[in-house]
């Protein structure tokens, strides 16, 4: 099965003070496209902004921003296993006028052209409902013919790198982050092909992180995260053809020095997709890895 996805990426830091006004760190492309192969138990994904879709080519005003994003997807038995791969470059402050109260908007915007954020990571959930099918929602491709939910733990873990040049000085910061989650899950059948599926899920962990300013160390910190994942799933499925769109916001916090950092993400999401019989090249050796490991 191939998909299409056409979806919002609104990807921001916020920077806050007590008593002092928040900055917000965006990047300049909002809109994404990406491209999804998917094939019984694996999946993958890759994710990018090209310029000429209107809202990624303000350059003038925001900068340049470059997102790329590459994630696998294996369902071994009741277990959801996915690796990612996230590169962000490019930053402006969205926020100007709580810092330049006369600023319009054709001004241009305060940039971070050398703010780089690079991530690794990846999660690990199990399905408690055996009943529940969490590729009927992840990738379409099972069927799920009966209204059913599931509670589904899962752990995060990532490792992100975060560059930035200011007035020659170079500076770097490594976090890596774990945490354990809980969320709860619900396909509803409304037809045979039409279904509508909301998740919502919390959870705390830890993160730690070191940081450098011209090669010189200057730091290591440890603290306590937050963090709020939900969304909304409309799609229609048939033999041959798959449509539909999702709503999703994950929301991610923690103290600093009397500050609340936190990473924002909310997107709206459109795909299409189609099934087709797979290349002989690709069945024949998708069996004879299964042999040798059969969860797959």
């Amino acid at each position: 099965m191939i998909r299409l996805n056409l979806d919002t990426n609104l990807e921001k830091y916020i920077l806050s003070q007590r008593g002092n006004d928040k900055m917000k760190l965006s990047i300049n492309n909002k809109t994404r496209t990406s491209v999804s192969i998917d094939y019984r138990a694996i999946s993958a994904t890759l994710s990018f902004s090209p310029k000429f879709i209107p809202g990624n080519n303000e350059d003038d005003l925001k900068g340049k921003s470059s997102y790329t994003d590459l994630s696998f997807r294996f369902f071994p038995k009741r277990f959801i296993q996915t690796f990612y791969y996230k590169k962000v470059k490019g930053f402006y402050v969205e926020n100007m006028k709580d810092f330049v109260p006369d600023w319009q908007e054709a001004d241009a915007y305060l940039q971070f052209p050398d703010l780089k954020v690079v991530s690794f990571g990846g999660t690990t959930s199990y399905v408690f409902n055996k009943n529940f099918s969490a590729k009927s929602v992840y990738t379409h491709s099972e069927w799920q013919k009966k209204s059913s939910g599931s509670w589904i733990p899962y752990l995060d873990y990532d490792v992100s790198f975060f560059t930035n040049t200011i007035n020659e000085v170079k500076n770097k910061e490594v976090q890596y982050k774990i945490g354990a989650n809980m969320g709860y899950f619900y396909n509803w059948i409304i037809r045979d092909k039409v279904n509508v599926a909301p998740y919502l899920s919390v959870g705390l962990g830890g993160q730690f992180s070191g940081s450098q300013e011209n090669n010189e160390q200057k730091e290591n910190e440890q603290f306590v995260t937050l963090r709020m994942e939900g969304g909304l799933h409309v799609g229609y499925n048939s033999d041959r053809f798959l449509f539909g769109g999702r709503m999703n916001f994950r929301a991610y916090t923690y103290q600093k020095n009397g500050e609340a950092v936190e990473n924002n993400n909310l997107y709206g999401l459109l795909y299409i997709g189609y099934r087709f019989a797979p290349p002989k090249v690709v069945k024949n050796t998708y069996d004879k890895v299964q042999k040798k490991i059969p969860v797959l």
